[in-house]
């Protein structure tokens, strides 16, 4: 664990760059006016589209989870660990190869049109949920999967052994386990819809698809509303606290039985189980991979003729992410401890350009907030990612306290020597993970920087957008080929760096 000092300091960073924040976003909320109609539309849509979100990302997840718990092919494991990858995806690279697939040029409405049929416009909230269910259903699926595989082995048998018909052991044995899983699962894409920043801006297509955090942004970027800013934005945190108290109280778990651990061959599944399970798992790759796939297609040639200023704002997205990666995991191996892992969630539990609008009050009397953009996105990168990093790096230091504690001070090993000979070789690979996982997160953000850019400040996923905007879409697929090809980049070199001699 760290010395009690540097506990103490990260606390007080986190405080600072955390709770003063909200506090200026207070002080500025004192005495404004009551909202007006637009401001409630906005929050009613938010609460639509992140509960529709939420639920069909779980409806649509639960029959891909039972496929590929059941199924057994080459390439398996490989899929299940591919669904982690839109988790670190940027979301404009994300939302640029939707484009590509259901957009008015997409595959699917020229594919309708052909056949003489209407096509469909991906603007509004069918476009908002269709993104959220791309980034959320691999989330979902996940979440789920771990709980099909808790279930004991033992009990599948018995069913078979039983001849249970499939929707018996649906209801005896599989319904169960997700009355325990599923509502967390809803709760935590719940809440990541919530704040949903980049989605409702790139594909919101109008006032009557405006969210909280988009309202926040309009309010400080283009009205200089720092006082509907703020009242929005605590709108916003008590709807995150209520999110995370639901949390809480649907956090209940029910005793599935325990069985021996063993891996029971089941034998041949029916042909017709085979084949819709097939299906299953081939639509949902499809979903998710064509859209990569035709970013990469349509950007990759166009990556070495993009302008000097797309490159520059490349060049400041590294130096972000690298930086963030540094602050992040010196905090994060200072919070090593269960105080310090609630602290850590304090990144998480308000908006971003809550934070954002924060920083800009509290700076806005010293100096220029534009002038300093590149550092408040570092430290709002930061942050969110800090609870991540905390909670892949603490699992492995229990251990490591509880397996070698009482031994390295038998032996009378130092301080330096615990770390360089204990502590280092176990650490070493979540580290890495940590790592790669805050710079992917870092280098595709386009949250803070979007009030506070410019054309002088831009980052690449702002470049994109700004591209994206001016309909410039030959120089937005490489940018956004780009940034792919950078955020995957360096969570595969920092993850592979931290499984080496690991």
């Amino acid at each position: 664990m760290a010395p009690r000092i540097v506990q103490i300091i990260a606390s007080v960073l986190i405080g600072t760059f955390v709770i003063l924040p909200l506090l200026a976003v207070w002080r500025q909320a004192e005495g404004t006016n009551s909202l007006g109609p637009a401001d409630w539309s906005a929050l009613r849509f938010t609460i639509l589209q992140a509960s529709l979100s939420a639920v069909l990302s779980c409806v649509l997840a639960v029959p891909l989870a039972r496929a590929l718990s059941r199924a057994r092919f080459f390439g398996r494991d490989l899929i299940i660990k591919l669904l982690g990858a839109p988790f670190i995806l940027p979301v404009i690279v994300a939302i640029l190869g939707l484009i590509a697939v259901f957009g008015h040029n997409g595959w699917i409405n020229l594919g309708l049109k052909s056949l003489g049929l209407g096509g469909f416009s991906i603007y509004g909230l069918h476009g908002i949920l269709l993104a959220h269910i791309f980034f959320n259903l691999p989330l979902a699926t996940r979440l789920i999967l771990l709980g099909w595989e808790t279930i004991p082995k033992e009990r599948l048998r018995l069913s078979q052994s039983l001849a249970f018909t499939p929707v018996s052991r649906f209801c005896l044995i599989e319904w169960p386990m997700l009355k325990t899983v599923i509502p967390s699962a809803l709760v935590v894409i719940f809440v990541i819809c919530l704040s949903s920043f980049t989605v409702a801006l790139a594909l919101g297509g109008g006032p009557k698809s405006t969210t909280l955090e988009l309202a926040i942004y309009q309010a400080f970027r283009f009205e200089f509303d720092f006082e509907k800013a703020a009242i929005l934005g605590l709108m916003q945190m008590c709807l995150s606290l209520a999110a995370a108290y639901l949390a809480l109280v649907f956090a209940l778990t029910d005793q599935l039985g325990i069985g021996l651990d063993r891996n029971i061959h089941f034998g041949s599944l029916p042909i017709w189980q085979n084949i819709v399970d097939g299906v299953v798992i081939m639509l949902a790759l499809m979903f998710l991979g064509l859209p990569l796939f035709l970013v990469l297609v349509n950007g990759l040639s166009s990556i070495a003729s993009l302008p000097l200023p797309i490159w520059m704002a490349a060049l400041r997205s590294v130096l972000i992410a690298l930086g963030a990666t540094a602050l992040c995991l010196l905090i994060a191996l200072s919070l090593l401890s269960r105080s310090g892992e609630v602290l850590a969630t304090l990144g998480i539990a308000v908006s971003p350009l809550v934070l954002g609008t924060g920083l800009f009050l509290m700076a806005r009397p010293f100096v220029n907030p534009f002038e300093i953009s590149l550092a408040v996105t570092l430290l709002v990168n930061t942050l969110m990612a800090l609870p991540f990093a905390v909670r892949i790096l603490r699992p492995e230091m229990i251990q490591i306290n509880a397996n070698f504690n009482r031994l390295s001070l038998a032996l009378g090993m130092s301080r330096l020597g615990w770390v360089r000979w204990v502590v280092w070789p176990r650490l070493r690979r979540p580290l890495g993970f940590a790592a790669g996982l805050t710079a992917a997160l870092s280098i595709g953000d386009l949250g803070v920087i979007a009030l506070f850019g410019d054309a002088e400040r831009a980052t690449l996923p702002l470049k994109l957008y700004q591209l994206m905007g001016s309909y410039r879409m030959e120089q937005a697929a490489g940018c956004a080929s780009l940034l792919l090809l950078l955020s995957f980049g360096f969570f595969w070199i920092f993850d592979m760096w931290g499984r080496r001699n690991a």
